[in-house]
């Protein structure tokens, strides 16, 4: 028998002997769980049954408090235990799949070796003795960032240094270890290898398994107040970032819950995609959204311009985009707030009954709002005048309750309506008239509820007015001019504003300006419990959003990523994002990193794609084979979508997952429609709200953000459809989302933007 055949049995008694463990504590929680369900149900139905309820002296009322008091305590008790046992039987659960992954042995100086085992969360034996370590305890960072020899990791005493002699990997499966290889490498490429050639599916896996040294670095990065991470498509940022939050929750766990982490993501299609790696190590997904849905939510009267209107209907970008998605509109914003503060709000009337006469007309909002001293803030002018205003609206209770249309409202209420009316079914009265004044005020009162909601809701203010207002100073506060933008041309766009808010519309590159200018007016507080903000596709942002987002979570460290060559809505600014945002955060806790190697991808199609883009030779490929990409041109649409039925039946042979990935929304629906009349079944993805499936996809390009697929089929890369050198990235999106085979059609001319060299690519 050879050392490996002997090692191999070695590691898998081990196992056997963990795994043996693990069954045996899975059965002793189930046990505990089922005790302590027994146990709060007994307490619940017998409550009161040791509990003297008497309540005739401050002595014994006092004893019986103490006594439910008790009670109470030991009910919970019982559920923090029923509950402490489930959590813990939800890890063994985990770990009985896979317990393990690696394992370390090291020495520390003049220390006995030890050996450690690495999994997705700690185990430990009835004498508390660690059989398994979380991958995010301290002692395993060793595993992901040293090679043998002298290394060094944190630990609550302080930074130590071990020598690590040996460092295992393994690929377990149903409790026998199908695979096991020795490293001096963080992750072995062998590994890498076995995990990277599974084929893809509809939702994220956790990347614990092969976590490399330099996503290790942002993982646990804690020092960082700005940690801004630049990697190319494929290179694990997105993982490495969802690692990260599981890393964080379990540092600072009693801290710090998923409620306080929050992470704002390119479309709900990927949310979708990713939500199942969080739970996989046992927490919580913490709250996940869209700027999109951030901003929309806040303005449920208006529509506000979508990912679908925002690509579609793009138009050229203008300088006017530019200015208003930089930092310095967001400075204008701010500076004019503090001129309101003297004069220049704009209020609106608040109705109640007459629509044609206000019950509080805008003269007198005005006149309250700027009767309060100067030294008042935007937030408490309008506090106070909110708070006059319910004032007089409370005095004009009695006024109003005379009124004939009260008395003719008591007069037609059934005798039901009038019982809802009464505080109790047996009241009486001294009089009719009483009576009648008691019925009225109650009416009156409920009636004015829709003014008092109003007033507590800033209804007064006239928001849209106030925004075009902001927009006709702006000339009177900056020189347009140096901005490229004409005097008229920027009377224009105010015109264009107002026209979209009269269908009740707002822009995109509108929003965040209204809403931030609405936030200072009106005072609203900002998010303080928010700990950590993490921005994903961080180059489709605008300067101007990044803005709004410190604003709204003042305290929380921020982490974001993308590939800056990935810009779906192409920006001048995008290259230079960082140096334009610099200014929010301290350059001293402002830490940048760069993955430049792409793992999702084969070589040959990494070294493909990355021609594409200006700076392409920055990235590197991972030794991971496949065929080349090919090229089909072909001269009308009908010969295409033959080539394309051709492709997918190949893919569908080798059971590969395809994307067939189109420019727009309307390319989709072709391509889709021409493949059911064909007999060829397949999901076509229209909106970010779609799950994704197995299957044949079709995605228009906007869509595709962040995913990945066996292969990718690029729909039309002619000339007609991709000429313009902004397109670039667009083009190098649809091509890295490929794992193992790209296909590209074109029909007539192929785009320029594919001028690469012939020898990567085979044409068909």
């Amino acid at each position: 028998m050879t050392k490996t055949m002997n090692e191999k049995q070695y590691e898998q008694e081990h196992l056997d002997h963990i795994l043996d463990k693990i069954k045996a504590k899975k059965a002793e929680l189930k046990t505990a769980i089922k005790s302590a369900e027994g146990e709060a149900r007994d307490l619940n139905s017998h409550f009161y049954d040791d509990v003297k309820l008497d309540f005739d002296g401050y002595s014994t009322s006092m004893e019986t408090a103490l006594s439910i008091h008790q009670q109470q305590q030991l009910l919970d008790e019982r559920q923090n235990a029923w509950q402490h046992s489930a959590k813990q039987l939800d890890t063994v659960e985990r770990l009985e799949q896979k317990p393990y992954f690696a394992r370390v042995d090291f020495r520390e100086t003049n220390e006995q070796p030890e050996t450690i085992y690495i999994g997705l969360g700690s185990f430990a034996d009835e004498n508390n003795h660690f059989l398994i370590y979380d991958w995010r305890a301290p002692i395993s960072s060793i595993y992901y960032d040293g090679k043998l020899g002298k290394v060094s990791y944190h630990s609550p005493e302080g930074e130590i240094t071990v020598e690590m002699t040996k460092k295992r990997q393994f690929m377990i499966e149903k409790g026998k270890i199908v695979n096991m290889f020795d490293t001096n490498e963080s992750i072995g490429d062998q590994m890498l290898l076995e995990v990277l050639s599974e084929k893809s599916s509809t939702q994220m896996k956790s990347i614990v398994t092969t976590i490399q040294q330099e996503q290790n670095k942002i993982i646990r990065n804690t020092s960082a107040d700005l940690l801004f991470v630049q990697g190319a498509a494929g290179s694990g940022k997105t993982s490495a970032i969802l690692q990260r939050i599981a890393y964080l929750l379990y540092r600072y766990r009693g801290n710090l819950t998923s409620s306080n982490v929050i992470m704002f993501s390119p479309n709900q299609l990927f949310n979708d995609y990713i939500k199942n790696v969080l739970p996989e190590m046992g927490e919580q997904n913490m709250v996940q959204m869209t700027y999109w849905q951030f901003v929309a939510r806040r303005l449920p009267g208006m529509q506000v311009e979508n990912l679908f209107d925002q690509f579609e209907d793009k138009q050229a970008d203008t300088n006017i985009n530019k200015f208003k998605d930089s930092t310095k509109f967001f400075k204008l914003v701010t500076r004019y707030a503090k001129y309101l503060n003297g004069k220049g709000v704009i209020f609106k009337d608040i109705y109640f009954r007459d629509k044609k006469r206000p019950y509080f007309s805008k003269e007198k909002i005005k006149e309250i709002y700027y009767s309060f001293n100067s030294n008042y803030s935007l937030a408490n002018r309008i506090d106070a005048t909110r708070e006059e205003l319910i004032k007089q609206l409370n005095r004009r209770i009695t006024s109003e309750a005379k009124k004939s249309w009260v008395s003719e409202t008591i007069q037609g209420l059934s005798k039901e309506q009038l019982n809802e009316l009464y505080d109790r079914p047996d009241q009486e009265f001294e009089s009719e008239e009483k009576e009648e004044q008691f019925l009225g005020r109650k009416i009156v009162v409920k009636k004015l509820k829709k003014v008092y909601n109003s007033i507590k809701q800033n209804h007064f203010i006239n928001m849209r007015a106030q925004y075009l207002n902001f927009l006709r100073a702006v000339p009177k506060m900056i020189d347009l001019s140096k901005w490229g933008i004409a005097a008229s041309d920027w009377e224009q766009q105010i015109a264009t504003v107002k026209a979209s808010f009269k269908e009740r519309y707002i822009h995109m590159n509108d929003v965040s300006a209204y809403l931030y200018l609405y936030d200072l007016l009106t005072g609203r507080y900002v998010d303080f419990e928010m700990r950590y903000a993490f921005i994903d596709e961080i180059q489709d942002y605008t300067p101007f959003q990044l803005c709004y987002l410190k604003y709204n979570f003042p305290r929380a460290k921020y982490t974001m990523l993308g590939d800056l060559n990935q810009a779906i809505f192409t920006k001048d600014e995008s290259q230079n994002l960082l140096k334009q945002i610099s200014g929010l955060f301290d350059p001293e806790k402002t830490e940048v990193v760069q993955l430049t190697k792409s793992y999702r991808s084969t070589k040959q199609l990494t070294d493909f794609t990355k021609q594409i883009l200006r700076q392409g030779e920055k990235i590197e490929s991972f030794n991971r084979q496949g065929p080349k990409p090919a090229l089909w041109g072909r001269d009308n649409a009908q010969e295409a979508i033959a080539v394309l039925e051709q492709i997918l039946q190949e893919n569908d042979r080798k059971k590969q997952t395809t994307a067939i990935i189109t420019k727009n929304l309307a390319d989709a629906k072709f391509v889709s429609e021409e493949l059911n009349q064909a007999g060829r079944k397949n999901t076509l993805i229209a909106t970010a709200n779609q799950r994704l499936v197995g299957g044949t996809l079709v995605v228009p390009s906007y869509l595709a953000k962040g995913l990945e697929f066996d292969a990718v089929v690029m729909w039309d890369a002619s000339k007609s459809k991709y000429h313009k050198a902004d397109e670039t990235q667009l083009v190098y999106t649809i091509t890295s989302r490929a794992m193992y085979k790209l296909d590209i059609i074109y029909i007539g001319e192929k785009s320029p933007l594919l001028a690469v060299n012939p020898a990567t690519y085979q044409e068909k």
